[in-house]
């Protein structure tokens, strides 16, 4: 009795102590995946625009506000990754000014090497501008490593703590970028996109923060270490474990005395793991230290057996409760921190696709009035030089013609560019712009294309109007790459509650994992953009029966005005 009243009384206790390692470690998990998404969320601004400047990364991250949604995070940057051909245009482009007042950086270490992954941009400027310039791939393993995350696409840990200057940053970690509107199936894609790498540093004391407020002082140890591999990552060898953290240092272990666990950390379990320690006797009751004696007094005498009896099984169901109601608080915090972390992406997505859409308007307007008005001159200059060259010098005007076709392909070119940027006919109103897009769509594929708009005119925001305009895009865009179709048809209407636009085909439809594939993100996107506005997705698909996206955005705060006009019939879509 005396033995087995022991063993289940340490049984229990660690149990409640394999509880709390369990908690500690997804907290800490929980911590991280925030900022992988941060990682994840800095990485779609570099996709959404070829190329993006010092001014632009920096108004970026001012709108993170990190000091008040992520407090760990100390510097967020980009690594640009290029060849030693391309390093004298890199210095000339990206190197000049880094501070704003006329201070120039250079590449570090000094000496030619095949390739280079240099620190590019730095988040916030003030602290961390004496980094730019500095290549991360010339630090030992470091280019093993970065090759690595470049051809899988995760998210690479830095095992041990990153050392800027005289200050300790902590943890680091990195996710790799590629070019915009790139396939990425398999590594020599990847390989061939890869433009370089965002990462951001945060202290580990400030990740650990919080954790151990209401454990047992000065019987509770927590020791964050990491794992840094000496060779290849895919090849086995020695790894190194370096301590980064530790509540209790220089505290002796005795493993007689103390419940002990190792946990792996960081995203899929790599890169880190914790050590947690508690003393044993700070996990036992004081009925827990006499209970077995009680035990085995209760085994000669049979009253004192049931009153101890009686008293363990009490014990047992206060705990059990107790136990539950932690449990219960524990689940509702986790809840409110995923919504939390939910809110936070889609207001980092919002941000991102405003800038995108921002620098689209801007890019076209100065397209439009720079370099359209200078091909309008030069187009009038060269057409009066052909008009005097005319009979008396053929073979100049032979050439002043040439030039004044070449001009008007350029003209014709560079209005295409502004359409595709931002379409002028956007500001006709949302009708006007789903019809020319379908005519252009219908030119250009030959697919027979129908609009269906049961408004003469609506009007909604300019918001709402770019957005559902995307969405057509992209939705051709699908058809005349992916459904083998012949015919679309496209319906634009508006009810009291509600904008909805629905573009349906009669392709091959999807497969189960068409909107799953890595790389993929035409679907996600079209959904992402549509909860941004509070609406409402829904795609239907099925094998040869074509696909239907059907997309409802709420009409208040979104519709400015709208023309009904009677109802009428439309003629029946065939293959639908």
């Amino acid at each position: 009795m005396y033995v087995s009243t022991s063993q289940a009384i340490e049984n229990d206790a660690r149990a409640r102590f394999t509880h709390m390692a369990r908690n500690v470690q997804s907290v800490l998990d929980g911590r991280i995946k925030t900022y992988a998404d941060l990682l994840r969320g800095t990485a779609s601004l570099f996709r959404a625009a070829d190329e993006i400047t010092r001014e632009e990364f920096h108004r970026y991250v001012s709108g993170l506000d990190l000091p008040r949604h992520f407090p760990a995070v100390e510097s967020i940057n980009f690594a640009q990754h290029f060849s030693d051909a391309e390093r004298d245009r890199f210095e000339t482009k990206m190197l000049q000014n880094v501070d704003g007042r006329g201070r120039n950086a250079s590449i570090r270490p000094e000496g030619r090497r095949a390739e280079y992954t240099v620190l590019t941009f730095m988040e916030p400027g003030a602290a961390w501008v004496n980094r730019i310039g500095v290549d991360i791939q010339n630090r030992e393993g470091a280019a093993a490593l970065l090759a690595h995350a470049r051809d899988t696409g995760e998210v690479l840990t830095t095992g041990g703590p990153v050392l800027i200057g005289s200050k300790v940053v902590g943890l680091a970690m990195r996710f790799p970028v590629y070019r915009t509107a790139t396939p990425l199936q398999d590594v020599a894609q990847r390989r061939a996109a890869y433009i370089g790498s965002v990462g951001i540093g945060f202290s580990v004391s400030s990740l650990a923060q919080g954790v151990l407020d209401n454990m047992p002082k000065n019987a509770t140890r927590l020791v964050i270490a990491g794992t840094s591999p000496v060779a290849e990552p895919d090849t086995p060898g020695i790894y190194l474990r370096t301590v980064l953290f530790d509540n209790l240092p220089g505290a002796i272990p005795d493993e007689q005395a103390e419940f002990h666990a190792r946990l792996p950390l960081g995203p899929g379990g790599r890169g880190w793991d914790i050590d947690f320690t508690v003393k044993k006797s700070s996990m036992y009751s004081d009925i827990d230290s006499v209970l077995p004696w009680v035990a085995m007094l209760a085994g000669m005498i049979g009253t004192a057996l049931l009153y101890a009896l009686f008293q363990t099984l009490s014990s047992s169901r206060r705990r059990a409760i107790r136990l539950a109601e932690e449990m219960t608080g524990e689940l509702r915090a986790s809840e409110a921190k995923l919504q939390k972390t939910n809110d936070n992406l889609r207001r980092l997505a919002a941000h991102a696709e405003s800038i995108k859409e921002s620098e689209r308007k801007r890019i076209a307007r100065e397209i439009h009035d720079d370099l359209g008005q200078n091909l309008l001159a030069l187009r009038i200059e060269v057409d009066l030089l052909a008009s005097r060259t005319n009979g008396r010098h053929p073979r100049l005007h032979t050439r002043a013609r040439w030039m004044l076709e070449q001009i008007d392909a350029t003209i014709k070119s560079v209005r295409q560019i502004i359409n595709d940027l931002r379409p002028n006919v956007l500001d006709l109103g949302l009708t006007a712009a789903v019809d020319w897009q379908i005519a252009e769509f219908q030119r250009r594929t030959g697919i027979a294309c129908e609009l269906v708009s049961h408004n003469n005119d609506l009007h909604v925001s300019d918001r709402c109007a770019t957005t559902l305009f995307r969405i057509l895009q992209e939705s051709l865009t699908n058809v005349s790459r992916h459904a083998r179709a012949t015919a679309v048809r496209v319906e634009l209407a508006v009810d009291p509650d509600s904008i909805w636009m629905t573009v349906s085909d009669n392709g091959i439809g999807l497969t189960q994992t068409g909107g799953q594939k890595p790389g993929s993100f035409g679907l996600v996107g079209i959904e992402e953009r549509v909860r941004i506005l509070g609406g409402k997705c829904l795609i239907t698909s099925g094998p040869d029966r074509g696909t239907t996206v059907h997309v409802s955005i709420p009409s208040a705060d979104n519709l400015l005005s709208v023309a009904y006009v009677p109802p009428a019939s439309y003629p029946a879509f065939d293959g639908m």
